[in-house]
């Protein structure tokens, strides 16, 4: 429908400015993971790494543009594409790595097992999870608070 659609938007173009530090429409094409994840929306990395093909221009610049970013993130919302993974297939994934079932993981576990183990993240894709995730008096994660943090509720995506 119409509303959704607008309402779509409005949210994506509000993303995109808070990334658009020279107010001209444009964001970094680095910024399109934090853009596309601000909006509720968890692709893999081999999905966050198909889309700058699909909204840059013809010749990438290293740039992409509100214009272009629109009708892919629109399409993105409306399919429901990137939904972030079920909150009990998160708590069993913690859970098993929490060998001690003692409700979190220190940091130097969470560390070791993101960016040793399957697909390893990056520095600065460590730091953000990290930057959200842990809790500073005790250098763990309480993971099951931290999921519920994470959390996307869908009802907050439908216009009122």
């Amino acid at each position: 429908p119409r509303e959704e659609k607008e309402a779509h938007i409005k949210k994506i173009t509000e993303a995109f400015k808070v990334f658009d530090h020279e107010g001209n429409e444009t964001v970094d094409v680095r910024e399109i993971g934090s853009i596309v994840r601000s909006l509720g929306c968890f692709p893999t990395e081999a999905e966050l790494h198909e889309l700058p093909a699909k909204v840059e221009e013809e010749e990438p610049t290293g740039y992409v543009h509100l214009e272009k970013f629109l009708p892919v993130m629109i399409k993105v919302l409306l399919d429901r594409s990137y939904r972030p993974i079920p909150e009990d297939v998160l708590l069993h994934a913690f859970e098993a790595l929490d060998e001690n079932k003692s409700g979190y993981i220190t940091k130097e576990e969470l560390v070791k097992h993101m960016t040793e183990e399957g697909e390893p993240f990056t520095e600065e894709e460590m730091e953000e999870m990290l930057s959200s995730a842990l809790d500073p008096e005790t250098n763990a994660v309480h993971y099951r608070d931290y999921i519920s943090m994470m959390i996307v509720d869908e009802t907050d995506d439908l216009p009122q």
